[in-house]
């Protein structure tokens, strides 16, 4: 059974403590994967919480850009949202697909055979998962499957996964008839099993943290304020189980403010990405919580 690491200190000593909990070393250039935030969005893991934590680990902060238009779909927009946000005062960043991008294949997908990801993720040698866990107007809530899949996708990538492997042009991947929503959800498994079958399993680590609890993403300029309080942080190496445990905790919290979550959770049917990944044999949904 997989092991969900939990503490409900949000700091960045604790943030420390759980990766060190993990009992793994990073082997070589570590990459950090986060969300930059879009710019207006105020709920994006903050440079001041995660700052110790990538620095303990000597890494890059790594991200793509995005295929919906926003200020980070474009390489010098995104640049700027960067250094806006802080995280240049941090830690090195790059983002992966500004050079180019480069296929990379999908085993036994529900329908994508490739995911297109930024061709920078060569330079690395293992990744930490960085997550800010929340809703998400598409995908019901993004944790970690989320932040492998869209997040380490290049725009192009982005919309192969978005469009259930139509397209991969950005324009036509909203403009065209959308896939059914199962179907996104199994892509974004797809993407998933891409990527980690790519650095390799035993080169993958994952952390989420539960704050600012909007029902939107972190890509959204204009976020709804949170109903419900901060959770915790959640952390394993077994992207699946960690999910799972997030979206348990909203489930079964005891804070009345978590209604307005779970409808966004649920009427996206947003745990069939958590189902799809398990399918695909990228880990366990049952998992032991140990709180730290």
């Amino acid at each position: 059974m997989a092991k969900v690491f939990f503490t409900r200190e949000i700091t960045p000593e604790s943030l420390i403590r759980i990766y060190e909990a993990l009992g793994v070393t990073l082997p070589g250039k570590v990459a950090v994967k986060i969300s930059t935030g879009e710019p207006g969005g105020h709920n994006y893991l903050k440079p001041a919480l995660i700052g110790p934590l990538v620095s303990r680990l000597n890494g890059t902060i790594v991200e793509c850009c995005t295929a919906y238009g926003g200020k980070r779909q474009n390489v010098k927009n995104h640049w700027q949202a960067v250094r806006d946000h802080g995280f240049l005062d941090i830690a090195p960043v790059d983002l992966m697909d500004e050079e180019g991008e480069m296929d990379i294949p999908v085993t036994g997908g529900f329908h994508l055979s490739r995911d297109i990801v930024g061709d920078h993720l060569t330079r690395y040698d293992s990744v930490l998962i960085l997550s800010h866990f929340k809703g998400h107007v598409m995908g019901g809530f993004g944790g970690a499957l989320k932040n492998i899949s869209i997040g380490i996708a290049s725009s192009h990538g982005k919309a192969l996964i978005h469009s259930a492997g139509v397209t991969e042009d950005t324009k036509r991947c909203w403009a065209e008839d959308k896939p059914k929503q199962d179907d996104f959800l199994e892509s974004m498994a797809d993407a998933c099993q891409a990527v980690i079958s790519f650095v390799g399993a035993d080169r993958m680590l994952y952390v989420s943290v539960a704050n600012r609890l909007s029902v939107d993403c972190d890509c959204d300029s204009n976020p709804a304020e949170p109903k419900m309080a901060d959770l915790g942080i959640f952390a394993s190496t077994d992207p699946v189980a960690l999910d799972q445990a997030c979206y348990d905790a909203v489930m079964n919290s005891d804070d009345p403010g978590k209604a307005d979550l779970i409808e966004r959770m649920t009427s996206r049917h947003g745990i069939h990405t958590v189902e799809a990944a398990a399918q695909l044999g990228l880990g366990e949904r049952t998992y032991e919580l140990v709180e730290i």
